[in-house]
């Protein structure tokens, strides 16, 4: 439980936030992930629009390096390891949903120290050349 706004809300575990009541798994992550590298297709359907999957991966005017609530890696300098193409999602504590268009990839990890998730990137790049 917390209290906001004087009221006690149900809080859940996981990361929901003040009674938001979300909880994703690893797993789940790398679903939305894959939903998102897919253009919003899964399976026979489209869950997504196409166009916003575009507008939210494309740079902004005010910050290159971001799109519409996702990362972009457009000018490498956040992740240099990783594609110019690749687009992430970045949470708290280390968490990151990393799409790559150019090699077909999506990778989570969780709880991983900020500073680490380059060379992490680094890895997951040599391992596609291989």
């Amino acid at each position: 439980m917390t209290e906001q706004d004087g009221r006690r809300v149900e809080s859940v575990s996981g990361g929901g936030h003040w009674g938001g009541g979300l909880w994703a798994s690893t797993r789940d992550h790398a679903r939305f992930g894959l939903l998102l590298l897919r253009r919003g297709h899964w399976r026979e359907r489209q869950l997504l629009s196409e166009r916003w999957i575009s507008f939210a991966t494309s740079p902004t005017p005010i910050r290159p390096n971001y799109g519409f609530l996702w990362w972009l890696n457009t000018d490498r300098r956040q992740y240099p390891s990783a594609s110019a193409r690749a687009f992430f999602a970045l949470g708290s504590g280390g968490n990151v949903i990393y799409m790559d268009p150019e090699h077909d990839v999506v990778a989570v990890v969780r709880w991983m120290a900020t500073d680490k998730i380059d060379g992490f990137l680094k890895l997951v790049a040599g391992a596609i050349r291989k």
